[in-house]
């Protein structure tokens, strides 16, 4: 089959599937009923995301077989990405315990890792570092915190979905540029399948991801990251920059709730973008205001490291800033008060 029908082919399968999973959550009640922890005002289906891993995952094979994927990276893909949306997919049907839930993360995280042979050397400052036994174990993390804040970075209509096309293409641009091909066709399928899902979810949101969505991209993002460095120590940095807005986000109101002695665990509703969602009484500013971020700022920072008029710890640190400032503008991971 033509590279660009199947392209074309998964983006049909996932909206297709996604108009099925509606009607399956609509006859079993697995519905989100707003409440005080919601940014959501009517009950919606959840568990569309399943849409998004069925299309992409259905889509490896043809890759490998046509040699625009190669084997680690597929065994990397389909073994963690499946197990990490089974998990989520448990959890969107009952409760699992957050000690395993972390263990079957963690899990998926070296089972990926070993695919991929751990960690690429890391440059800094025309310098590479072999990071060894260390950053695996820091990869791993990474992977684990990938996966998690994507879950929690999906409490908006049509954000997780928009930052994933906009990383996925970015990131496909960045590795032409850096003359490395290795995650560019899968990117470019990732993007189609969740651009399929988002017709549905834009804002008004007709259907939520849902945890197997959700936890399933964060952990094939931060695989494209790690892997797309093993062709270009450049690109680790440029893939980091691509992912800002949701890291940034994600771990101020991570440390901030730490510092104020919180439950991390317990749902809130306390991100930056949640606070931000309010303040301007819409989903859809919100979600279009952080593609205009990661287009306008995001991307060309990423450009400027892969081209190496940065450095890429340089690179990263000034994309971070700003949204560093922007997070505790709209007060990441401050409590909310009582009514």
């Amino acid at each position: 089959m033509n590279v660009w029908w199947l392209l074309a082919a998964v983006f049909i399968l996932s909206w297709g599937l996604t108009f099925v999973l509606r009607r399956y959550a609509l006859a079993k009640s697995l519905i989100d009923i707003p409440n005080e922890r919601s940014s959501h005002a009517f009950p919606t289906p959840r568990g569309g995301g399943v849409a998004i891993v069925v299309a992409f995952i259905l889509a490896l094979p043809p890759l490998y077989s046509s040699g625009l994927l190669d084997l680690n990276l597929f065994c990397a893909l389909l073994g963690s990405g499946l197990l990490a949306a089974l998990i989520g997919f448990a959890d969107d049907h009952g409760h699992i315990a957050a000690r395993w839930r972390l263990l079957g993360h963690f899990v998926a995280a070296v089972w990926a890792l070993y695919w991929m042979g751990g960690i690429a050397p890391v440059s800094m400052f025309g310098m590479e570092f072999q990071l060894g036994w260390a950053g695996s174990v820091l990869a791993a993390i990474y992977l684990v915190w990938m996966l998690n804040l994507y879950n929690f970075m999906d409490g908006i209509d049509g954000i997780a979905s928009a930052q994933a096309i906009f990383v996925c293409l970015a990131g496909g641009l960045v590795s032409l540029i850096a003359g490395n091909q290795s995650v560019l066709w899968v990117s470019l399928f990732l993007s189609s399948a969740v651009a399929g899902f988002l017709l549905w979810n834009f804002p008004p949101a007709r259907i939520f991801m849902g945890d197997a969505g959700s936890g399933f991209l964060g952990v094939v993002l931060g695989i494209f990251s790690l892997y797309a460095a093993w062709g270009n120590s450049a690109l680790l940095w440029s893939w980091l920059i691509l992912l800002a807005v949701f890291t940034v986000d994600s771990t101020v109101t991570l440390l901030r709730r730490l510092v104020q002695g919180e439950k991390i665990y317990q749902a809130h509703r306390s991100h930056a973008y949640q606070y931000a969602a309010r303040h301007f009484s819409s989903h859809k500013v919100v979600t279009l205001g952080v593609t205009c971020i990661n287009v306008f700022w995001v991307f060309p920072v990423a450009v400027l490291v892969v081209n190496g008029y940065l450095d890429g710890l340089t690179g990263l640190v000034a994309a971070y800033l700003p949204l560093v400032f922007l997070a505790f503008r709209f007060t990441a991971g401050k409590a909310e008060l009582q009514k």
